[in-house]
């Protein structure tokens, strides 16, 4: 028995033998696909309205309502569909999965059925983001930005500056120091030393040259007026004068060599020692 095209567009039921408890139980029910779509427009919804409550595609909607279970993917996952699809429009799966395990041949093994079912027609979940490549990128931003900030803030080319209280002078960096002749006897004094052991001993000053490195350094004047602030090149020097006093704070100490009213410093620095410094008018010394 068959039935025959209906104002929806569904194809008739194979026209299988069956045996004669089958034929007349079929003749007494509607097929699945029939069922389901009795009862889907009966509790007023559309195609698109089940397949957004399960999740399942129209594509496999349409089909199971016009009995071909062949797009579900095997019979486990057309069982699968059958009971959401039934719960989706209100009736009873259980007699609709008796009448396929019916069709065809017998009701398979229960084990699988959920697992597969679920992993063909659940979406898989949105990821939460990944917090931990998050924050590795913050640490990341935040070391460079440290790190450009250390090393290219306060570049001011070759240049010795000489400071005054808040008036800075720009004068041409010391030459380097020839090498000495093997024939001479006497090394050639220290033209560096030499230029600031000319300084005014009416003033306190003090060069700041970054002879094994970088560093950088602060400096202010008696007032607490800051003289110079920024990155000190390896080559590079930096001349402060002030009547009275001078501050200085060197980031890496065992970098730089100081020289103060005339006099090289002797020091134990470490390389990468924070130092804080005063000098005066009378002889260096440490404040």
């Amino acid at each position: 028995m068959s039935i025959g095209n209906s104002p929806d567009g569904n194809f008739p039921e194979d026209e299988r033998p069956f045996e004669d408890d089958r034929d007349e139980r079929s003749a007494e029910r509607p097929s699945i696909g029939r069922a389901l779509q009795q009862a889907r427009i009966a509790a007023g919804l559309t195609v698109d309205d089940v397949s957004n409550a399960t999740r399942v595609r129209i594509a496999i909607v349409h089909a199971i309502e016009q009995d071909d279970f062949d797009a579900c993917g095997g019979d486990v996952y057309a069982r699968g569909h059958i009971r959401t699809l039934a719960r989706a429009v209100r009736t009873d799966p259980v007699p609709l999965l008796d009448q396929f395990a019916e069709t065809r041949g017998g009701r398979p093994a229960p084990t699988p059925a959920a697992p597969l079912f679920e992993a063909e027609r659940i979406r898989p979940e949105r990821r939460g983001p990944n917090w931990t490549a998050a924050m590795v990128a913050a640490i990341v931003a935040v070391i460079g930005f440290v790190g450009f900030t250390a090393f290219d803030g306060g570049d001011d080319g070759d240049t010795t500056q000489v400071a005054e209280g808040s008036t800075p002078t720009t004068s041409k960096s010391a030459s380097p120091t020839p090498k000495a002749d093997k024939s001479d006897a006497d090394p050639k004094p220290d033209p560096t030393e030499s230029a600031i052991a000319a300084a005014p001993r009416d003033k306190v000053t003090v060069q700041v040259s970054a002879s094994d490195g970088r560093s950088w350094i602060s400096a202010k004047d008696h007032n607490g007026q800051l003289l110079w602030d920024g990155l000190l090149k390896q080559g590079e020097s930096k001349t402060f004068q002030d009547s009275s006093k001078i501050d200085l704070v060197l980031g890496d100490a065992g970098a730089v060599q100081l020289y103060v009213n005339g006099k090289k410093i002797k020091d134990d620095f470490q390389p990468g020692q924070v130092e804080r410094l005063t000098y005066t008018k009378g002889d260096p010394e440490v404040g």
